[in-house]
């Protein structure tokens, strides 16, 4: 009896020490994962910060940059857009777009152009999808339901599944950025997904989490929040009427929950061309120091790409001119200039920039700080430049998709 008790104790000692050493092992194993990781993040810094030691500035200004353009295949204005000046991203319209097939080959050639450049660096290609009245190539893609009958009928399982549906079929024709999902508060707002703050932030934080996991980046719009404005920013500017602690509480608050609970390089945020007095009674949030670097970067502690909505609405453009936006944009902590449709506005929004920097209007500095965040964004996120156009034209617009949709029984 003694001598199997022994035996036991010793058997539990070996076992013991087993596990300890497999515990031990697996820990070394981890620390050294971990360790190789942030080698390879390391280099992968070194490597960006050398390429932007390397890059002109007439290349950085470029990257700064998203850009529209006219026709279904590569036209002679944006290949020079993106030979000549560098252009960071582009985004489709219906214009651009008339089958999956099609559009994945757009794709194509055009990142085969960016591929050519000096720098390899692949291009954002962009598009306005986000369900109901806004989507592009309606007939030729699955029907995806308004933001505001998804808010009100639709589970936050039904958000992620349909964001995952639309990533698969953008991702397929090599689009890689939605400009979406809508986090303005409205009850009559088609786009809007609600005027709950609460159920607004966990709903887009669904719809992101569903584009991501298709492999598209989604963007949070229209910061700080222009549900409130009864006025079309495409059209006129206009002026949110709202303190500081209201908007923070209510307009503001899906953003900073987005913002402190997603990793960043996840999403894009989209700054709006409305005004916020309780923050800057002159320039709108586009343009505005105080609502770009104080509030989103500063309180809200955002740290990724900040994009301006379209620099060709009549909010801006009927008040500065091409040349200046670009540049007061850039002062006020933007990242990318959105300019989606006129070939000539974009030559002077780049134009304009790019002499701002040459007259030591704007520093250096400012301009590398946001094209480290693009690159950034490129080398981690930007994997895949080239799609089969074939297997687009199985994906999009599936049976299984339409199915799934038809399922959810929303309001048309």
């Amino acid at each position: 009896m003694k001598k199997k008790r022994i035996y036991i104790g010793l058997l539990f000692i070996a076992i013991l020490s087993f596990i300890t050493v497999m515990f031990l092992q697996f820990r070394a194993n981890s620390e050294a994962g971990t360790d190789r990781g942030k080698d390879v993040e390391a280099i992968t810094d070194k490597k960006i910060e050398k390429m932007i030691q390397n890059m002109t500035l007439e290349e950085k200004i470029g990257q700064l940059m998203v850009v529209g353009f006219k026709g279904t295949e590569k036209s002679n204005e944006i290949t020079e857009l993106i030979e000549q000046k560098h252009m960071g991203g582009v985004i489709y319209f219906d214009r651009n777009m008339k089958s999956p097939k099609q559009v994945a080959k757009l794709s194509n050639s055009l990142q085969q152009t960016a591929n050519q450049s000096s720098h390899s660096l692949p291009l954002m290609v962009a598009v306005d999808q986000e369900g109901g009245d806004i989507i592009r190539m309606r007939e030729r893609v699955s029907p995806l339901p308004a933001q505001k009958d998804m808010g009100e009928q639709a589970s936050v399982e039904d958000i992620y599944n349909v964001a995952k549906l639309n990533g698969t079929e953008l991702s397929s024709m090599g689009i890689n950025i939605n400009f979406a999902p809508v986090l303005d508060l409205s009850d009559t707002d088609k786009r809007s997904l609600g005027k709950d703050p609460e159920k607004v932030y966990q709903y887009g934080k669904k719809a992101i989490q569903g584009l991501n996991d298709a492999s598209v980046t989604g963007a949070l719009k229209h910061f700080p929040g222009n549900g409130r404005s009864e006025i079309d920013p495409h059209v006129e500017t206009s002026s949110v009427e709202a303190n500081q602690l209201d908007l923070e509480n209510s307009d503001i608050y899906p953003f900073k929950k987005i913002i402190s609970e997603m990793e960043n390089p996840n999403f894009f945020v989209m700054v709006t061309h409305i005004k916020y007095p309780a923050y800057d009674k002159e320039k709108p949030a586009s343009l505005s120091k105080v609502i770009i670097e104080d509030l989103l970067r500063g309180k809200l502690k955002y740290e990724g790409l900040v994009i301006t909505d379209d620099l060709e609405m009549g909010a801006v453009n009927k008040y500065f001119s091409y040349e200046d936006m670009g540049k007061e944009a850039i002062l006020a902590g933007a990242d990318l200039l959105l300019v989606c449709h006129e070939y000539t506005h974009e030559l002077e929004v780049y134009n304009g920039l790019l002499e701002a920097v040459k007259a030591g209007e704007v520093p250096m500095e400012r301009i590398n700080e946001s094209v480290k965040r693009v690159l950034t964004y490129k080398v981690y996120n930007l994997k895949q430049a080239k799609v089969d156009p074939d297997l687009a034209q199985k994906v999009v617009k599936s049976p299984e998709s339409l199915k799934y949709l038809e399922s959810l029984n929303l309001d048309k």
